[in-house]
């Protein structure tokens, strides 16, 4: 898996963060730099650890799966990917302005299941195919942004944005899961 696949699952993956980040964001009244980078840091550091542990947990199962790990990213991946959209869907949550620790402990474990499911599909592929830490740190990182660029977009537009990112977030999961597969049983 390269530099840009590992982008694609990272903003894939934040786009459930993104998607909190802008209800947040409509719902405040004031914002600040303080409430942008205190959004951005909870989803950031949460997915970024979600993935790192879904990974060690992979690795203590991969003994046993291997010969289906190809299969086990696909479908991780794709059900992860059509929750996301079928979220998209469904009714919106109420936005609130609670930027306590709890609160934000409770959104940033969330978003951040997809996460550790992701990290879990990790410890199935070659090890030459993907560096865990690079993608760990990716993933945080791009979450980071997007979370406080969501932030800041549900405070100026509202939520125009949220339903659709979800649906895209949750399209490029299927597509790199399909790509997983597809490369495992020699089609690309």
């Amino acid at each position: 898996m390269g530099f840009f696949e590992i982008v694609m699952i990272a903003v894939g993956l934040s786009m459930d963060a993104f998607a909190v980040a802008v209800c947040k964001g409509l719902a405040s009244v004031k914002i600040s730099l303080k409430k942008i980078l205190t959004v951005g840091a909870w989803f950031g550091f949460f997915q970024a650890f979600m993935s790192g542990a879904g990974y060690l947990l992979g690795q203590n199962f991969e003994v046993y799966i291997k010969r289906i790990d190809h299969w086990v990213a696909f479908v991780l991946l794709g059900i992860i990917g059509f929750n996301m959209i079928r979220e998209a869907f469904g009714c919106d949550e109420e936005a609130n302005d609670d930027m306590s620790f709890k609160t934000m402990l409770l959104f940033s474990l969330a978003t951040s299941i997809d996460a550790l499911a992701v990290g879990i599909s990790f410890a199935f592929l070659p090890k030459q195919d993907v560096s865990v830490l690079t993608a760990v740190l990716l993933i945080g990182a791009i979450t980071f942004l997007l979370s406080c660029i969501g932030f800041v977009i549900g405070n100026k537009f509202g939520a125009r944005y949220k339903n659709r990112a979800e649906i895209v977030g949750g399209i490029i999961l299927i597509l790199m899961g399909t790509k997983i597969l597809l490369e495992h049983l020699g089609i690309l």
